[in-house]
Protein backbone atom coordinates (compact mmCIF):
# COMPACT_ATOMS: atom_id res chain seq x y z
CA UNK A 1 0.00 0.00 0.00
CA UNK A 2 1.13 3.55 -0.62
CA UNK A 3 -0.27 6.95 0.36
CA UNK A 4 -2.39 7.23 -2.79
CA UNK A 5 -3.99 3.85 -2.12
CA UNK A 6 -4.75 4.78 1.48
CA UNK A 7 -6.23 8.08 0.29
CA UNK A 8 -8.47 6.18 -2.14
CA UNK A 9 -9.61 3.68 0.49
CA UNK A 10 -10.35 6.26 3.19
CA UNK A 11 -12.07 8.58 0.70
CA UNK A 12 -14.31 5.76 -0.51
CA UNK A 13 -15.28 4.83 3.08
CA UNK A 14 -15.67 8.32 4.53
CA UNK A 15 -19.48 8.42 4.28
CA UNK A 16 -19.77 5.00 5.94
CA UNK A 17 -17.39 6.06 8.72
CA UNK A 18 -19.47 9.20 9.28
CA UNK A 19 -22.69 7.18 9.45
CA UNK A 20 -21.05 4.54 11.68
CA UNK A 21 -20.31 7.28 14.22
CA UNK A 22 -23.71 8.96 13.87
CA UNK A 23 -22.24 12.25 12.62
CA UNK A 24 -24.07 14.71 10.46
CA UNK A 25 -22.24 16.08 7.45
CA UNK A 26 -21.80 19.39 9.29
CA UNK A 27 -20.29 17.70 12.35
CA UNK A 28 -18.00 15.48 10.25
CA UNK A 29 -16.75 18.40 8.18
CA UNK A 30 -16.13 20.44 11.31
CA UNK A 31 -14.38 17.55 13.06
CA UNK A 32 -12.04 17.03 10.09
CA UNK A 33 -11.44 20.74 9.51
CA UNK A 34 -12.81 20.73 5.98
CA UNK A 35 -15.77 22.47 4.40
CA UNK A 36 -19.10 20.71 4.07
CA UNK A 37 -18.81 21.20 0.31
CA UNK A 38 -15.48 19.34 0.28
CA UNK A 39 -16.94 16.56 2.41
CA UNK A 40 -19.86 16.19 -0.01
CA UNK A 41 -17.48 15.99 -2.97
CA UNK A 42 -15.51 13.25 -1.23
CA UNK A 43 -18.63 11.34 -0.19
CA UNK A 44 -20.01 11.49 -3.74
CA UNK A 45 -16.59 10.24 -4.91
CA UNK A 46 -16.07 13.25 -7.17
CA UNK A 47 -12.73 13.91 -5.48
CA UNK A 48 -10.42 12.32 -2.95
CA UNK A 49 -9.51 13.58 0.49
CA UNK A 50 -6.01 14.99 0.84
CA UNK A 51 -3.35 13.29 2.96
CA UNK A 52 -3.94 15.62 5.92
CA UNK A 53 -7.63 14.71 5.99
CA UNK A 54 -6.84 11.00 5.67
CA UNK A 55 -4.39 11.23 8.57
CA UNK A 56 -7.05 13.04 10.62
CA UNK A 57 -9.63 10.34 9.82
CA UNK A 58 -7.13 7.64 10.82
CA UNK A 59 -6.42 9.35 14.14
CA UNK A 60 -9.91 10.55 15.04
CA UNK A 61 -11.77 7.44 13.89
CA UNK A 62 -9.09 4.89 14.79
CA UNK A 63 -11.66 2.51 16.31
CA UNK A 64 -13.94 2.51 13.25
CA UNK A 65 -14.68 -1.09 12.30
CA UNK A 66 -15.25 0.03 8.72
CA UNK A 67 -11.84 1.72 8.58
CA UNK A 68 -9.97 -1.11 10.34
CA UNK A 69 -11.54 -3.69 8.03
CA UNK A 70 -10.82 -1.66 4.88
CA UNK A 71 -7.17 -1.14 5.85
CA UNK A 72 -6.55 -4.46 7.55
CA UNK A 73 -5.65 -3.15 10.97
CA UNK A 74 -4.90 -0.03 12.97
CA UNK A 75 -5.40 3.01 10.71
CA UNK A 76 -2.94 5.13 12.70
CA UNK A 77 -0.22 2.51 12.40
CA UNK A 78 -0.69 2.28 8.63
CA UNK A 79 -0.67 6.07 8.23
CA UNK A 80 2.44 6.29 10.41
CA UNK A 81 4.26 3.64 8.38
CA UNK A 82 3.44 5.44 5.14
CA UNK A 83 4.35 8.88 6.47
CA UNK A 84 7.67 7.79 8.00
CA UNK A 85 8.52 4.93 5.60
CA UNK A 86 8.42 2.47 8.50
CA UNK A 87 8.32 2.23 12.29
CA UNK A 88 11.40 1.01 14.10
CA UNK A 89 10.74 0.97 17.82
CA UNK A 90 8.95 -1.27 20.31
CA UNK A 91 5.24 -0.55 20.52
CA UNK A 92 2.20 -1.84 22.32
CA UNK A 93 1.30 -5.46 22.58
CA UNK A 94 -0.73 -6.85 19.68
CA UNK A 95 -3.11 -9.79 19.42
CA UNK A 96 -0.33 -11.72 17.71
CA UNK A 97 -1.80 -11.77 14.24
CA UNK A 98 -5.02 -13.65 14.77
CA UNK A 99 -6.80 -11.31 12.35
CA UNK A 100 -5.47 -9.95 9.03
CA UNK A 101 -1.95 -11.42 9.37
CA UNK A 102 0.05 -14.33 8.02
CA UNK A 103 3.34 -15.52 9.48
CA UNK A 104 6.21 -15.19 7.02
CA UNK A 105 9.16 -16.27 9.17
CA UNK A 106 9.81 -17.16 12.82
CA UNK A 107 13.22 -17.18 14.44
CA UNK A 108 14.56 -16.97 18.02
CA UNK A 109 11.33 -15.65 19.52
CA UNK A 110 10.62 -13.10 16.78
CA UNK A 111 8.17 -13.48 13.95
CA UNK A 112 7.81 -11.58 10.71
CA UNK A 113 4.22 -11.20 9.57
CA UNK A 114 2.52 -9.68 6.54
CA UNK A 115 -0.86 -7.98 6.63
CA UNK A 116 -3.30 -9.71 4.27
CA UNK A 117 -5.00 -6.47 3.24
CA UNK A 118 -2.48 -3.62 3.31
CA UNK A 119 0.48 -5.98 2.61
CA UNK A 120 2.77 -4.25 5.11
CA UNK A 121 5.16 -6.22 7.31
CA UNK A 122 5.74 -6.21 11.04
CA UNK A 123 8.00 -7.97 13.51
CA UNK A 124 6.64 -9.21 16.82
CA UNK A 125 8.51 -10.61 19.81
CA UNK A 126 7.48 -13.71 21.75
CA UNK A 127 5.02 -11.63 23.80
CA UNK A 128 3.47 -10.14 20.64
CA UNK A 129 4.94 -6.67 21.10
CA UNK A 130 5.46 -4.94 17.77
CA UNK A 131 9.12 -4.00 17.14
CA UNK A 132 9.07 -2.92 13.53
CA UNK A 133 6.65 -2.16 10.69
CA UNK A 134 7.32 -1.36 7.04
CA UNK A 135 6.02 -1.85 3.53
CA UNK A 136 9.56 -2.73 2.39
CA UNK A 137 10.06 -6.51 2.60
CA UNK A 138 13.85 -6.30 2.28
CA UNK A 139 14.07 -3.84 5.19
CA UNK A 140 11.77 -6.08 7.22
CA UNK A 141 14.02 -9.11 6.69
CA UNK A 142 17.13 -7.03 7.51
CA UNK A 143 15.56 -5.76 10.72
CA UNK A 144 14.49 -9.29 11.67
CA UNK A 145 18.08 -10.48 11.22
CA UNK A 146 19.34 -7.60 13.37
CA UNK A 147 16.86 -8.40 16.15
CA UNK A 148 17.55 -12.14 16.05
CA UNK A 149 21.32 -11.62 16.16
CA UNK A 150 21.40 -8.94 18.85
Amino acid sequence: MNMDQMIEIVSSKLKLIRIEHGYTQDKMASTLGISKKTLLQIEKQRTHANWTTVAAVAALFRNSEILKTALGGDPVEIAEILAHQGIDRPKEQTMGGRVWWKDVKQENGFKLQQNLISKHYRILDADNHRWYSSFDVDEAYERLDELVNS
